[in-house]
């Protein structure tokens, strides 16, 4: 069973996912609660959660700040809750490898799907965790999947996909393909998790750390570097990234190689 920490400052709302949710179902069980992000960093230490559900603003520390103090030597899945006010400001939260972000009053098929997302991200990280086992394996780790790969019934998708092929390297978001392609954003969002099965970003993230992986098979080369020449301007977010897809940070990866 996946273990779960709840931070909620809400009573109502945080009471309400514990008591409406179908835990046993989803293959999880709630491990802990809190009620602010200073608790919250205090529970993710005790418990060591596979799934953290959090809002965004909570009293002492927000949660996003609970995220950037623990995410990095605590590996858990995160999801993010937020009000209307603050949705741009979740959007945030995608440096921290959010696995969902969700809107109040959250829909119990929502939060469900989140959950079922969330646990396969933890999966995927198991699976190239095993895979860093092996020096042979670690030179063959294929962060695309197939289905994402240029083979889309969708030319307007496939475009897409090639322009962020051939410049991952370079700040790329969807206001910029929304100017190149002459649609809207939101058109080309639905277009592209359609028929690709994955969001803009999720992809542009595995495209720039395949890339990343690509480039560590050349040992000489700096982490720092190979970061930069990938698209990620911030080292941390890199970090961050990396042990989202990968399930170890790219210094421990590099070791591996070795």
């Amino acid at each position: 069973m996946y273990k779960v920490l709840i931070c909620e400052d809400e009573y109502l709302i945080r009471k309400g996912i514990i008591f409406s949710t179908d835990w046993e179902k989803n293959g999880c069980v709630v491990a802990g609660e809190a009620d602010n992000g200073e608790d919250g960093i205090e529970k993710i230490k005790e418990l060591k959660p596979d799934i953290v559900i959090t809002d965004i603003n909570m009293p002492i520390i927000s949660g996003l700040a609970m995220i950037d103090a623990t995410y990095e030597e605590f590996d858990y899945s995160v999801i993010i809750l937020t009000g209307y006010n603050d949705f741009n400001y979740a959007q945030k939260a995608i440096r921290y490898g959010v696995s969902e972000y969700l809107l109040k009053p959250v829909e119990q098929d929502e939060m469900d799907k989140a959950i079922q997302h969330a646990i396969e991200q933890l999966k995927m990280r198991l699976h190239y965790q095993h895979q860093v086992e092996s020096k042979e394996a670690i030179r063959s780790i294929q962060v695309l999947d197939v289905k994402v790969q240029l083979d889309s019934s969708d030319d307007l998708v496939n475009r897409m996909v090639e322009y962020i092929q051939e410049n991952y390297m370079n700040k790329i978001t969807m206001k910029e393909l929304s100017e190149v392609f002459s649609y809207s954003e939101t058109l080309l969002n639905k277009r592209f998790k359609d028929g690709c099965g994955t969001t803009f970003n999720d992809y542009l993230n595995k495209v720039r750390i395949q890339k990343a992986i690509d480039a560590m098979q050349d040992e000489s080369r700096y982490v720092y570097d190979i970061a930069t020449d990938c698209g990620f301007k911030d080292y941390k977010y890199f970090t961050i990234v990396f042990k989202k897809y990968i399930g170890c940070s790219p210094k421990e990866f590099m070791k591996a190689l070795k």
